[in-house]
Parts: C-alpha cells; structure tokens; sequence
C-alpha cells in the first residue's frame, strides 16, 4: 500500500511539475485536486501539501524559465510580495469557514477560469 501511495504521489507531481512548466500553474489546479479525489486528502490538508511542493516546483520553474530570458525578476517581486500578504490572508479565512465551502469556492474558480479560457 505505501508503495502505492508513494507511485501516486509521484504521479501528481509529474504533473503538476508538467503544468507547472507549460502554462504556469500546478500546485492548486493539479495537486489539491489529486489529493483530495486519489488520497483522500481534506481540503486543508491538500492545500497545505500542494503549496510545500509548489516551493521546489516554482524554484526549478523560474530557474528554467529564466535560461530560456522567460522572467521578469521585478515583476514577479511586485506580485510575489503582496502576496504574501494574501496568503497570510487566505490562510486564516481557510481555517475559518467549512472545508465544504473552500472546496466550492476553489471549484468556482477553476470553473470561472475554464469558462473565461474557453471564451477567448
């Protein structure tokens, strides 16, 4: 079973490792929902997991973007650092409401997204 465990794991990092680096997205569209659908993983426990290997996903990311003249150091510092503040933000609304209603929410977002995507 671990054995298992550990094949799966590996498989929803590959991927989120392959959405990472061609369009720019992994952790939260590819893990959370991997973890929460394959392992069984709560909410909260799924995005805390996701964002600790979204840490070494975006490292090798931006490092192998930034071979190809793909990043914009300045830019990435002027969203990256008010971020912060909205992780802060979101953390602490997450362990406020219901896992259900992240869940819904996080849902919407992927909805709202595809839908936008689709109507370009």
């Amino acid at each position: 079973m671990a054995r298992r465990r550990s094949l799966q794991l590996a498989a929803i990092g590959t991927a989120a490792g392959l959405f990472s680096g061609l369009f720019g997205v992994g952790g939260g569209t590819i893990i959370v929902p991997a973890l929460i659908l394959l392992l069984g993983y709560g909410a909260r426990e799924a995005t805390g997991t996701s964002l600790a290997a979204i840490v070494l996903i975006a490292a090798v990311a931006t490092l192998t973007h930034g071979a190809y003249g793909n990043v914009h150091v300045g830019d990435g510092l002027l969203i990256g650092v008010p971020a912060v503040a909205g992780v802060l933000g979101g953390t602490w609304l997450q362990q406020r409401i219901a896992p259900r209603a992240v869940s819904l929410l996080f849902s919407a977002v992927l909805v709202a997204s595809a839908v936008d995507l689709l109507a370009r």
